[in-house]
Parts: structure tokens; C-alpha cells; sequence
């Protein structure tokens, strides 16, 4: 049997991060983490570039289409699956699971 070794982590109230809004979060390992609310889905990314470590949640945000662009090279991922859609960045980034639980915003780390 495969044993769960993440962690729940409160993000912030549910209230504080409505449609098209983003916060940054910091894990207890030190990762930087985007939580972004694309139309009332939530999703969360590791706030690093893959081509250049570039800070993700600091690029523009797209709620419409569900993607953040690097404010460093422009590339756009996809906040769905951690998948550049664009180059230079060629590889995806760590995505984490996100849920509410009694209105608040939690995040699912390892």
C-alpha cells in the first residue's frame, strides 16, 4: 500500500481569492507557490519559470484561459496541467493540488 505523505496547508479564506485574483505562497520546504482562481476553479503552480526561474505569479494572469505568462521571457503556461504553451520554456512546472474546506483555501504539498 502506497502510504500519503502530503500535507494540507491553509492558503487563505475562500473569500479572499475570488475569480481572476492570485496569491503567492510559501511552503513550509521554502517553495514559492501561485494559487490562482480562474473562473472559480482553483489551481496552483510552483511560482518558478522553467527557463529561467523567472517568479510566475508576478507575470500576467489570464482567468479567461487559464494561464500566467513569465514576466521574464513571456512564456505562457498552462495553469491547468504546469505546461508552457509558448517557448523559450519547453519543460512544465510543478502543479499541487487545491481545495476549500470550510471556506478556506487549502493546498496539497509533498
Amino acid at each position: 500500500m502506497i502510504e500519503d505523505t502530503s500535507t494540507r496547508i491553509d492558503v487563505c479564506p475562500a473569500a479572499e481569492l475570488t475569480a481572476g485574483e492570485t496569491r503567492l505562497f510559501e511552503a513550509p520546504d521554502g517553495a514559492k507557490i501561485g494559487v490562482f482562481n480562474c473562473d472559480g476553479s482553483l489551481y496552483a503552480i510552483e511560482d518558478r519559470c522553467s527557463h529561467d526561474d523567472g517568479p510566475l505569479a508576478e507575470g500576467e494572469f489570464d482567468a479567461s484561459t487559464c494561464t500566467v505568462e513569465c514576466p521574464r521571457h513571456g512564456s505562457l503556461f498552462d495553469l491547468t496541467s504546469g505546461r508552457p504553451k509558448t517557448l523559450p520554456a519547453y519543460q512544465p512546472v510543478q502543479t499541487y493540488p487545491v481545495t476549500i474546506e470550510d471556506d478556506i483555501v487549502k493546498l496539497e504539498v509533498p
